[in-house]
């Protein structure tokens, strides 16, 4: 098979595994709001457990997403120098900050006995739009 025949299979798988790390830092914060707003211990052990299961789950998408990104741009190397890729690669290291982040929030919220407030993780919801809408857009419209 062609280098370039493993170019799109790895593309696709890429892609695959982003949508998987997407959904994971979608929900995520989702499930800290409902935690947030758990009324007994119970409900919170509950949440916790679901918390760490998902972000289990979507580092296995981020380390896939990375590996066949990698595995890309070894294929096509020349992307470095692209003005919009470099602009996208900031936006994974952000998007890496966010799921470290969330890792912290769920040891934070597991460790705490008493309800918060959830307007702060409403906004923290709605980071992970504006680094979806920024990769996809990159890449697919290559603006510079």
């Amino acid at each position: 098979m062609q280098a370039t025949a493993y170019y799109l299979w790895f593309k696709a798988l890429h892609i695959a595994f982003m949508v998987t790390w997407f959904a994971g830092l979608f929900y995520l914060p989702r499930l800290f709001i409902y935690h947030s707003e758990a009324d007994d211990a119970r409900d919170r052990s509950r949440f916790s457990l679901m918390e760490k299961r998902l972000y289990a789950i979507m580092t296995i998408g981020a380390v896939l997403t990375a590996l066949f990104g990698v595995a890309l741009l070894w294929m096509n190397p020349g992307l470095l120098s692209r003005g919009w890729f470099q602009v996208k690669l900031m936006l994974l290291v952000g998007m890496l900050g966010y799921h470290l982040y969330c890792r912290r929030l769920i040891g934070r919220l597991e460790s705490t006995a008493t309800p918060g407030q959830t307007t702060g993780l409403r906004w923290f919801n709605e980071i992970p739009v504006v680094f979806l809408l920024g990769i996809v857009l990159l890449a697919v419209v290559k603006p510079f």
